[in-house]
């Protein structure tokens, strides 16, 4: 049965609202999308602890903390990384030559560095700065991350009830294939992404301690946050301290941090912990995952790591629902 006059006309007004919602809240609308996917990864949680006889209230809470948590256990490393390790950070950096040389075909060529490196600096240093001039926005929009997975979690079948109120009963397969495909490439990106990203760190810790680095907790922190870029992943970290060593005449340890650094940082991770999970992922090729990473990444910015993916997820879905849709007239053939 299709939906009546009047059920049209308030989907109609629900989208007038919502789009000037967007427009007035735009400033925090990455907090609130990003409260939306944690909020729809966390339900599961949430439907366990309401089954075995737990309020809504508390079932919403408990489930809360438990994105309250990981979210400090994520953003807990990077602030200290950053803060207590700039100083190590700013010495490799002025450890490194000044200039180099490098001989092509029995030519020797003098490469100067040090701009780029002087840059580099007064670039870290001017994010630093910004950084700690947004701890207070920053701690705000922390806040409403939190109240609004607490209150989504609180009532979260209303927006299903919705839709199916909305959408003739003919179709709701197709919004059960695009919630599949939806909950599977979130789980794929923050669980999946987000165990490797830690077991990448724990991995990396020692290694980078055995050596000989003083930045320890930084390289093994950027290591894990690395995991979240599909296909390079730790490549490129390790890649710049090859260069570095290099660049400081050490060729013994640049073949020995390029040797282990990409068996056990880069690759080590994918065999031991993603194959464990896999069945989380969405199906998603690697290629198109890191399209989607991209040119979310490019287009809408941080909020572009979940966004790009998920988009090319659902459209990857479409194609195939399109494509297995049989037409009415082939049916009939078929059934002649």
């Amino acid at each position: 049965m299709p939906p009546s006059r009047r059920v049209l006309a308030l989907v109609g007004l629900f989208g007038g609202i919502a789009a000037l919602a967007v427009l007035t809240l735009w400033s925090v609308f990455g907090t609130v999308f990003f409260a939306i996917t944690v909020a729809y990864v966390l339900y599961p949680i949430r439907r366990r602890l309401a089954a075995s006889g737990v309020g809504a209230r508390i079932a919403a809470g408990v489930s809360t903390a438990v994105a309250f948590v990981v979210a400090l256990a994520v953003l807990a490393p990077i602030g200290y990384a950053v803060y207590a390790r700039r100083s190590t950070f700013f010495a490799i950096l002025s450890d490194i030559p000044q200039e180099f040389s490098l001989t092509v075909l029995e030519r020797t060529y003098a490469v100067d560095v040090s701009t780029v490196f002087e840059t580099a600096q007064q670039t870290a240093e001017g994010l630093a700065i910004d950084a700690a001039s947004a701890a207070p926005a920053l701690a705000l929009k922390f806040f409403l991350f939190v109240l609004l997975v607490y209150a989504l979690l609180l009532k979260p079948t209303m927006p299903a009830r919705a839709l199916h109120r909305t959408v003739p009963a003919e179709y709701h397969d197709i919004l059960a294939a695009l919630h599949e495909r939806l909950r599977d490439t979130l789980y794929g990106i923050y669980i999946l992404q987000g165990a490797t990203g830690a077991g990448t760190f724990l991995i990396a810790l020692p290694v980078f301690f055995a050596l000989g680095y003083d930045a320890t907790v930084t390289l093994a922190v950027l290591s894990g946050i690395l995991q979240f870029v599909p296909i390079i992943g730790p490549s490129v970290l390790i890649g710049v301290l090859v260069l570095a060593e290099v660049f400081a005449e050490n060729v013994t340890g640049a073949i020995l941090v390029g040797t282990v650094g990409l068996v056990f940082i880069a690759g080590l991770p994918d065999v031991l912990i993603r194959p464990r999970l896999s069945e989380l992922t969405a199906d998603l090729p690697g290629s198109l995952y890191f399209i989607g990473f991209t040119g979310g990444v490019l287009s809408l910015g941080a909020i572009g790591i979940i966004a790009g993916p998920v988009v090319v997820a659902l459209l990857a879905e479409s194609v195939e629902l399109l494509a297995s849709e049989q037409h009415p007239d082939a049916v009939e053939t078929t059934e002649s």
